[in-house]
């Protein structure tokens, strides 16, 4: 599984809808779309009719406004027009391309015990997946939030204890939307929290609630606006000790990196796949972020042997957990077995709600040559 890389209310505001190309990789930068950040003249009450002020003023349209996180605005105007809003408004401290953001083919384990296919199905009897065995988790408590920002949840799963208080959606044209039509999101989902209820797996952390926040469609594509604007949901009705977990990525972005700092620093501890592209993981956002209660993950496989995808470099990897052959849940009630550093950073975000997170070893063959410690309860 590669990297390449509103509240009711916000759902209500007049934002417009952005339109990502067809046949658009990730990492390609969308037209006439651009992610701004104010400097600290503007506050947080301020920023909306700023944004609204200053994208009109140049004939420009504001799709996303962020305030919890950073403070700032995505809009929609010609290059020439953000260059004179910039020259006009020094309360702007920078203005960046928008680009396209999307997971990479999910590698699916065929005939592994409970796939299912990738959709409905799989094993009835509840079965311990081994990441969760080798992290020592599955054990019952009382958990805080796990915010899921990825391609949603599948609200309706049997082995899942979701909240929808708080779901919500960012993708371009379907913002509020919050089910997931990919699977992805409900995978990370399970390996975090799946319920202990003799059906389909467990989770690290079982029966936590978790909460979609979408901002990947059905491709599992999407944008650095709407994957921002998920981070500021998170900032504003986060909770101290909650945990959110990222399990994509993409080129470095200053933006997107900031605000996720900035919402760690509020309290919500922020779990990041390294990403998949035997890489440097300082060449990718989120992933590259070393600040507080942001904790960026490698993978591992069932030998303790580092990934051969996995990215590497520490920092800003601060731990390893499993990624190889993860059993969990999937869209349409079912389970699906695939790998990835996406699979492995929710098994810390487990680790998190569990309440600390001690040494079980380190792994094996880490292409940097400083092996990263794995995390267990």
């Amino acid at each position: 599984m590669n990297f390449r890389m509103l509240s009711a209310a916000c759902a209500a505001l007049p934002f417009v809808a952005l339109s990502v190309p067809a046949m658009a990789k990730s990492g390609d930068i969308i037209p006439n779309s651009y992610i701004c950040v104010f400097n600290k003249a503007v506050n947080r009450g301020g920023v909306e009719s700023e944004a609204r002020r200053m994208a009109g003023a140049n004939g420009g349209q504001v799709s996303h406004v962020y305030r919890y996180s950073i403070r700032g605005f995505a809009t929609q105007m010609s290059a020439q027009a953000v260059a004179q809003m910039q020259a006009r408004n020094p309360a702007i401290k920078s203005c960046e391309p928008n680009r396209v953001i999307e997971l990479g083919p999910i590698r699916e384990e065929k005939g592994k015990p409970g796939s299912g296919g990738g959709s409905g199905g799989g094993s009835t009897a509840q079965q311990t997946p081994w990441g969760v065995t080798r992290v020592k988790g599955g054990i019952a408590g009382t958990f805080q939030r796990a915010w899921i920002i990825d391609t949603g949840i599948d609200t309706d799963h049997p082995d899942l204890n979701v909240d929808l208080a708080y779901a919500n959606g960012f993708v371009a044209r379907e913002e509020g939307l919050y089910e997931d039509q990919n699977g992805h999101g409900t995978h990370v989902s399970g390996t975090i929290a799946a319920l202990n209820n003799t059906i389909g797996v467990i989770g690290v952390a079982p029966g936590a609630k978790v909460v979609p926040v979408r901002v990947l469609n059905r491709r599992g594509s999407g944008d650095y606006a709407g994957v921002i604007a998920g981070v500021d949901w998170v900032a504003q009705n986060g909770t101290s000790g909650d945990v959110a977990n990222m399990s994509l990525g993409g080129p470095p972005d200053d933006a997107l990196d900031a605000a996720v700092t900035a919402a760690a620093a509020m309290g919500v501890r922020f779990t990041i796949a390294a990403g998949n592209s035997a890489a440097d993981a300082n060449s990718y956002s989120p992933a590259r972020v070393n600040a507080p209660n942001v904790y960026t993950v490698s993978a591992f496989d069932s030998s303790d042997a580092f990934a051969y995808f996995s990215n590497y470099g520490n920092p800003p990897i601060d731990y390893s957990e499993p990624g190889v052959s993860i059993l969990s849940t999937w869209k349409d009630g079912g389970y699906n077995t695939i790998s990835g550093t996406s699979m492995a950073a929710p098994h810390l975000a487990g680790l998190l709600l569990l309440g600390g997170i001690a040494s079980g070893g380190t792994v094996t063959g880490d292409k940097d040559t400083k092996p990263d410690t794995i995390g267990i309860h």
